[in-house]
């Protein structure tokens, strides 16, 4: 885990693990998923919060555009966050 712009952020490499385990796992330890599988998003839409799902809505880009995304949509992130409601937020 570490810090990214007062964001704490862990990384679970999904190779080798199936989709139900990430879930499973985000869900027992209140993790958020950030991720740009579609998968997780349909999972969202089944089984609801938690965990929240965020998903990146884009196509073969760099990490760099990721983290550009992230930081460009921070508030929106922080809002979604604090949302107890919300179990899914989509960025494009």
């Amino acid at each position: 885990m570490f810090e990214t712009s007062g964001l704490p952020v862990q990384t679970t490499p999904r190779s080798g693990r199936g989709l139900a385990a990430v879930w499973d796992d985000a869900k027992q330890n209140a993790l958020t998923i950030v991720s740009k599988d579609g998968d997780f998003h349909q999972r969202s839409f089944l089984y609801g919060y938690p965990p929240k799902v965020i998903w990146i809505r884009r196509g073969n880009c760099s990490t760099t555009v990721i983290e550009r995304m992230l930081r460009d949509h921070h508030a929106d992130i922080n809002a979604f966050l604090a949302n107890p409601v919300a179990a899914f937020l989509a960025l494009a």
